[in-house]
Parts: C-alpha cells; sequence; structure tokens
C-alpha cells in the first residue's frame, strides 16, 4: 500500500498499515485512499466510502430501492521498540441507511431478515464491522512475526472483503459469491497468529463461526469453534494472491451443519497516469457436512480508470446458488452475472472524491428457473459515490 509518510515508519509500522480488513491486504502497489495526520509518536488513518444508490430491477422477483452502502476506518499506530501496535475500528451506518434489512439484489443469498431466510436480496453490514488490535515485531530484516485480537474482525480466510478490495471499488454491490469467498470479514472473537518473511506470509486463526444475527446495533460473542488458514505470496507490488481454507461451526442461522471454505485468488493493481488499474480473479467452495454438497463460486472484476475522473468497472461471476428456494427442496442452480459500469469523478470537497455513476448487471439462468426470474433478467444501479482522499492525490 502507497501512502505519505510511509517513508518515516519503521518496519513494523510500515507493515502493519499495508493491511486493509483484519489482516488482508491488498496488492503493495495499490494507492489506499485515506487522509493522514500524526501527533506524539502516533500515526493516524482515516478512511471512508459512501454511496447512495437508486436499484431497479426486472422481472417477477425484481425490486425497486433507493438505499446508502458505507464504510469507515480509522487506525492508530504506534511505535514500541522495533515492534508497532495498531488499533483498528470500523463502522458502518448501513443499519440505518438500508431499511427493512435488506436491498434488491437478484439472486443474492446468505443471513436472515425478520427471521427468514434472505433471498434476492444482500443484508446491510454491522454498526460496528470491525474493532481489534494488533502487534508486529520483526525479528530479522526479512522476518516479521505477528498477532492480532479482535472481538470484531476478519480472520485469516479468503481474499480481502469487497468493502475493502482495490478491483471493487467502484462497484456498490455485493458479490453473488459473498458467501463463498469473504463473508468471515465480519466475525467474532478473531484471533490470529502470522509469521511474514520477505515475500510470502502464513496465517492461522481461530474466531466464533456463526454469521452476525439481525441485530446490527451490537456487537455479539460467541464460543472460539471455528478456524482457518491462509498462505498468502507476494511475487512484486503489483501482484499478491492467496489460498486459505477453514471450517465454520454453524454459520447459517436456519440451516444446520458446517460449512467448510476453500479459496484461492489473484489480485494486480499497476498505478497508472490516471490512477490505480486494479483487477482480481477469486474462486471460493463451501462444502455442507450436512447434506455433503460442494458449490463453487468464481470471480473476474475490474477497475479501470480512462483518465483522472472517468472510471471504468466491470464484474463477471458464476455462482452455484442452492438457496433461491425455487424448485425441488436442495435445489443447486448455477448463475451468470455479468456487470458493467462508469463512474465520473466531480471535483467538489477537497478531501472527498465524489462520483456520479452507474452500472448495469444481466444475467444468465438455467431453464428450470425462468418462469420465476424471466430469461433474461437485469438491474440497473445509479449511485453517487463520496469517498475521503488525501488532497495529495
Amino acid at each position: 500500500m502507497n501512502m505519505p509518510g510511509m517513508s518515516s515508519m519503521n518496519a513494523a509500522e510500515a507493515f502493519l498499515l499495508s493491511q486493509a480488513s483484519g489482516t488482508s491486504m491488498n496488492p503493495r502497489a495499490w494507492s489506499m485512499p485515506m487522509i493522514e495526520t500524526s501527533s506524539g509518536g502516533w500515526q493516524f488513518l482515516f478512511m471512508g466510502t459512501a454511496f447512495v444508490v437508486d436499484t431497479q430491477q426486472s422481472g417477477p422477483r425484481g425490486a425497486d430501492k433507493l438505499y446508502s452502502p458505507n464504510w469507515g476506518m480509522f487506525e492508530a499506530v504506534h511505535r514500541v521498540g522495533r515492534g508497532a501496535f495498531l488499533f483498528q475500528l470500523m463502522p458502518s451506518l448501513e443499519p440505518l441507511t438500508i431499511a427493512n434489512r435488506r436491498y434488491p439484489e437478484l439472486f443474492q443469498t446468505g443471513e436472515t431478515a425478520y427471521g427468514k431466510p434472505l433471498v434476492d436480496a444482500q443484508h446491510p453490514h454491522n454498526l460496528i464491522m470491525a474493532a481489534g488490535f494488533q502487534y508486529a515485531y520483526p525479528i530479522s530484516e526479512t522476518t516479521t512475526l505477528q498477532a492480532y485480537f479482535a472481538p470484531v474482525g476478519d480472520p485469516a480466510l479468503g481474499p480481502v472483503a469487497f468493502p475493502h478490495r482495490a478491483s471493487a471499488a467502484e462497484l456498490p454491490q455485493a458479490p453473488l459469491g459473498h458467501h463463498w469467498q469473504d463473508s468471515t470479514h465480519i466475525a467474532d472473537e478473531v484471533v490470529t497468529a502470522a509469521v511474514a518473511h520477505r515475500w510470502i506470509r502464513l496465517e492461522a486463526s481461530g474466531f466464533h463461526g456463526a454469521e452476525p444475527d439481525e441485530n446490527r446495533w451490537h456487537i455479539e460473542a460467541g464460543a472460539l469453534d471455528s478456524w482457518s488458514a491462509r498462505l498468502s505470496v507476494f511475487p512484486s507490488d503489483n501482484w499478491m494472491a492467496q489460498v486459505s481454507a477453514g471450517r465454520l461451526t454453524h454459520p447459517e442461522a436456519l440451516q444446520p451443519g458446517d460449512v467448510l471454505r476453500s479459496t484461492a485468488s489473484l489480485h494486480y493493481s499497476k498505478p497508472v497516469p490516471a490512477g490505480d488499474w486494479s483487477t482480481s480473479v477469486i474462486w471460493g467452495r463451501n462444502h455442507d457436512t450436512f447434506d455433503h454438497r460442494d458449490t463453487n463460486s468464481y470471480l473476474l472484476e475490474s477497475v479501470f480508470p480512462l483518465t483522472r475522473r472517468n472510471l471504468l468497472t466491470g464484474r463477471i461471476e458464476l455462482v452455484d446458488k442452492d438457496e433461491l428456494y425455487v424448485g425441488p427442496p436442495g435445489s443447486s442452480y448455477r448463475i451468470a452475472a455479468y456487470t458493467a459500469g462508469y463512474t465520473r469523478d466531480v471535483q467538489i470537497f477537497q478531501h472527498v472524491e465524489t462520483g456520479i455513476g452507474a452500472n448495469v448487471s444481466t444475467y444468465g439462468v438455467p431453464q428450470a428457473i425462468v418462469p420465476y426470474y424471466s430469461a433474461h433478467p437485469f438491474a440497473v444501479n445509479m449511485y453517487l459515490r463520496m469517498r475521503l482522499r488525501s488532497a495529495l492525490k
């Protein structure tokens, strides 16, 4: 992660501030949008993104809504000898800005609202998405040890979560494969230990496996009943890759059984004259221990700045959906989703990037569910985007 003032930090401070949510990382070349200040030996960082979105969807199960996905991050890092300590807090006002505990998204599934499974809808995030503490200590010039504890946090499982992923920066809606790839970015009682050596890092986590409940305003707790491990490699500043696996104990409230999750992803970020070109390729698989079924998800997404103020973005997904509740019980359907969008930045405030944009999603559906969704369902999202950004950017 590139940021002003990094040259004055020790190795441990720079290591901690190169992360996104929890201990996940984007490619180092990506210029993370932030406002930075320092005082009394502390470095303070502020990040935040908010969208105001109007969604229009077609078909029998389509819906329309005006809502606001949003999230922020505050970090404070302090040098302690050769090591460094970091505190991280991620809030979201989505419990207030997304009414009825959901926003419409065709073929999206996962979690509940008013005691029923969410289908064709995405849940809001919690008021406190993360609150955690980290310590990093370099035992040599090439090796760093790290410890992380978060009452609410992000275990070492999956790629960078979509709200913090460089390649998803101009897409307000969640990926359809969210619950196959990065849904654990809000987990309870997370404990992680890691070692990084040169261009490789190995992490192991214990955490509470249940997804957050419908009360988005409080911090939950639970037994340390789940585990994960992640191996990440950084062959250059532009590239990073990860493979990870974990066991989630009873993650969905209304479904029996545990989930064995496996993921792999490749991420690329390159500074270009107009900004940062970022791309991700992600695979995720869930194995349900109750019915012994494997379901897969595949994602390709990218954001490309044509000019400083004109950005193109896209996402392609293939996801096996077994929670649509159409057809015979337990049926699984492979859904294809194709999204293309454009954002135009407009200069209004010094420290806020304001953009106006839109994206269109079209879907490929199996013939068996055409009566429920129509042969060619589509969705349109029009949005206003605001993002904190240093005046140096």
